[in-house]
């Protein structure tokens, strides 16, 4: 066992005692500054908030699958009141704990660089496959299209990208259609981003008023990066675990809506398939080469 894999079960272990940061190094055999600054540099978090997070991503978990009591499940998370528990939960997952039940939230897992979170007693990354999959395969097909035309409307200048559509769709009752290239493109990188930002727990990105720098092609090529960064990293856990049927709260509606994984991401890759369309017809109006569809990203893997 090595090193960061001892470490990380110290926490893991500590769920159901009640532990505190001295109890924790006192159970990996260090002292306490040492065993905070070990376990800092190897797991990107620091013992305390790692098993704090696990305590709310397992009471979330209990929320949704047992049929405890909230005040219940406050306790089984070292909480001392109820009004503390809910305080700490609604401040991690936006909502109270008692909204998350009644919603039928079935995603637990919070935003987390190092990757570890609350497992439910099994092994939920075993047997994993280790070829692509369709999503491997949609995901990144879908990114690397998207990527393509960023690159072609580099070529363009601001009056081309901003030059209105000859024929403006409009596809949502609640939104306005696509009026120009610009739009089409800022508008697909957009979807990941608040996607993104409703799975993990981030802040919504502007709508409709990002700073003209944001929306240069280069700038839409740099924000796609961090934001497939977020998206596919957490449906790449979903993904492991076939959890596709689980619902989250996206807290960044008004009100809070629940969605399953497998349909909001069908959703992102339906919409942003239609945008490229789009955004091809539109590069080819204004003179550029525009070749493939993104069916030869699926033709490269068979090659390589």
């Amino acid at each position: 066992m090595d090193e960061a894999q001892r470490l990380r079960g110290v926490v893991l272990e500590s769920l159901d005692q009640e532990q505190d940061a001295n109890g924790l190094a006192r159970q990996a055999h260090r002292s306490r500054t040492q065993f905070y600054r070990v376990f800092r540099a190897m797991i990107e978090e620091t013992p305390v908030a790692m098993r704090r997070r696990l305590l709310l991503e397992r009471a979330a978990w209990q929320l949704s699958r047992t049929q405890l009591s909230v005040t219940e499940i406050s306790l089984h998370a070292n909480y001392g009141s109820l009004e503390a528990f809910t305080r700490a939960f609604r401040k991690a997952f936006r909502v109270s704990p008692s909204l998350y039940r009644r919603m039928g939230a079935t995603y637990a897992h919070l935003d987390a660089t190092n990757g570890i979170h609350h497992h439910s007693g099994k092994d939920d990354t075993k047997g994993a496959s280790q070829f692509m999959d369709l999503f491997d395969i949609f995901s990144d097909q879908e990114s690397s299209h998207t990527r393509r035309l960023l690159d072609l409307a580099k070529t363009l200048n601001d009056e081309q990208l901003d030059r209105p559509l000859e024929n403006q769709v409009k596809v949502f009752p609640w939104d306005s259609p696509d009026r120009s290239l610009r739009q089409i493109l800022d508008r697909m990188v957009l979807t990941k981003e608040v996607w993104a930002a409703a799975v993990t727990g981030g802040s919504m990105p502007p709508m409709e008023n990002a700073p003209p720098t944001d929306r240069t092609p280069s700038a839409m090529l740099a924000r796609l990066d961090k934001a497939d960064a977020e998206f596919n990293g957490a449906f790449t856990d979903v993904r492991s675990r076939s959890a596709w049927d689980d619902t989250f709260v996206d807290a960044l509606c008004e009100p809070p809506e629940t969605f399953t994984f497998g349909g909001m991401f069908a959703h992102v890759i339906t919409f942003n398939a239609y945008r490229r369309m789009l955004a091809m017809d539109a590069l080819r109006r204004l003179g550029v080469k525009v070749e493939g569809s993104g069916l030869e990203y699926v033709a490269s893997l068979a090659s390589a």
